[in-house]
């Protein structure tokens, strides 16, 4: 997990500090974002003093109606020690309370033009992406159709030769080798590339090659989410494959779980192909159309009216 401290605030929003310049080196230990409406009453029982601390027009409008006394009282409650910050919206004046209150804890106290709820939104998207979990799988991100699809198996199957394929039949490069994916939401993953191996490709024989240099700016992307999952393995005789489509198999990383096809490996067979179709088919799937459903509901009729014709 990345640190993330009140400074890469200031650099990423292009907030104005106001006062606090002490302590703009505070690290933000959560995603989480205050606002302290009830504690402007008085009550700091419950204060969540570690957050991040959001004054918008609501909390500005009830402080200026309190009492000077009160208004002192507030502010030096609300900047502790461990306050990371303080972010005043919507351009508003900052009361000298709280700024000699921010000054004396070194609390930085920082003003957006923005309105409330977009400064909101904001922070908290940048602040879930830095801490949201993180972990690196071993194999092939490839954007196919807009499908973010994650291409595993052992090592030598034959998965970046097969991402190589993708790429010259106009599909995107994300990730060779290994991919880093962290969990943006409970359902949601996204894979990239670590900043070492970016855009490069690694062919047995052949040695690393850049594929935006040799496939252009159009034959890569930094990011993208992972919806799909293809798993490359030896052919085993002995073992049943799904012949029909109807078994779902799926994999888990972290708290979530992919939709998962496993594809038998053996001289002869276009792997390329046959992964952009099952990216096609999982693209239907998600619309609606099911062709094994479909398949399989037809024999079901057409046997039923087998058995009706015998029974007249």
């Amino acid at each position: 997990m990345a640190k993330v401290r009140t400074q890469d605030l200031l650099d990423r929003f292009n907030l104005e500090l106001l006062a606090g310049e002490d302590g703009v080196h505070r690290e933000i230990n959560t995603s989480d974002i205050s606002r302290p409406g009830i504690e402007m009453t008085g009550y700091f029982e419950y204060y969540p003093k570690e957050r991040l601390q959001l004054l918008g027009k609501t909390e500005m409008s009830f402080f200026n109606d309190l009492k000077p006394e009160e208004k002192r009282d507030r502010m030096e409650k609300l900047c502790t020690d461990i306050t990371p910050g303080m972010v005043i919206t919507r351009g508003m004046d900052v009361p000298e309370e709280l700024m000699i209150a921010a000054n004396e804890a070194a609390v930085p106290v920082m003003r957006s033009p923005h309105k409330t709820t977009r400064v909101i939104s904001r922070l908290t998207n940048f602040l879930e992406v830095k801490f949201a979990p993180f972990t690196a799988v071993h194999g092939v991100l490839v954007d196919i159709y807009g499908i973010g699809v994650l291409i595993t198996g052992q090592s030598g199957v034959g998965k970046s030769e097969t991402a190589l394929e993708l790429v010259k039949r106009g599909h995107r490069l994300v990730a060779d080798d290994s991919v880093e994916i962290r969990q943006e939401d409970y359902d949601i993953l996204i894979g990239n590339a670590p900043p070492l191996i970016e855009h490069l490709l690694e062919i047995r024989g052949l040695g690393i090659i850049n594929v935006m240099t040799l496939f252009g700016a159009g034959a890569v992307r930094s990011h993208k989410k992972i919806s799909f999952s293809i798993h490359l393995e030896t052919w085993d005789q002995k073992k049943q494959y799904d012949r029909l489509g109807l078994e779902e198999d799926t994999m888990k990383i972290m708290d979530v779980k992919l939709p998962r096809a496993t594809i038998p490996v053996r001289p002869g067979r276009n792997l390329a192909v046959i992964i952009e179709v099952a990216a096609m088919n999982f693209r239907l799937k998600r619309m609606g159309v099911n062709a094994a459903e479909e398949f399989s509901q037809r024999l079901t009729n057409m046997i039923e009216q087998e058995k009706e014709g015998k029974n007249e």
